[in-house]
């Protein structure tokens, strides 16, 4: 297993190495140039049994993410950067390669609102792994900060978009 830093990606490979599916683990460290702009590196390239390939940006949250005394749930917030990158990833690995949002929550306590049945403990934590279509979620995004180029999905529509990482 690669040396990942953000123990979501740590996390996520070791689910992908539990799932006994192929992946290549991509260095981040590197941007190609396309066009003469440096695009952004996904995380990983997963050949999940049954399915297109996957080109997977991990996106690492708390599941409730708590502000002083308030919960959050569902943070799903991207940087346009991060779809736009996909996309043209999407667009130079062509038919039989789909970029996809990977949100890697950690379950900070309650997790009965999670839609999944199967949740992969790493390192004494928690986790639940919940996909979409990068495709699909720019389709429905609303723009966060405008400040900070972040985009998010509103709740409801969010939910009805979301996978398990576990069904190809």
């Amino acid at each position: 297993m690669a040396q990942r830093h953000h123990h979501y990606e740590a996390a996520f490979e070791d689910f992908l190495r539990a799932s006994g599916w192929p992946y290549i683990p991509v260095n981040e460290g590197r941007q190609a140039i396309f066009a003469g702009h440096r695009v952004k590196s996904f995380d990983f390239l997963v050949y999940p049994p049954g399915n297109s390939a996957w080109l997977v940006d991990v996106k690492g949250r708390k599941f409730p993410y708590r502000t002083g005394r308030n919960r959050r749930y569902w943070e799903n917030w991207v940087t346009s950067a991060d779809l736009e990158s996909l996309r043209r990833w999407e667009t130079v690995f062509g038919t039989g390669f789909q970029a996809v949002l990977i949100f890697a929550y950690l379950l900070t306590e309650d997790n009965a609102r999670l839609p999944v049945s199967r949740l992969h403990p790493f390192r004494d934590r928690q986790y639940a792994f919940l996909r979409v279509g990068a495709s699909e979620y720019a389709a429905h995004a609303r723009v966060r900060s405008s400040r900070w180029g972040t985009l998010s999905v509103p709740g409801a529509s969010f939910r009805s978009l979301l996978r398990p990482a576990y069904e190809p």
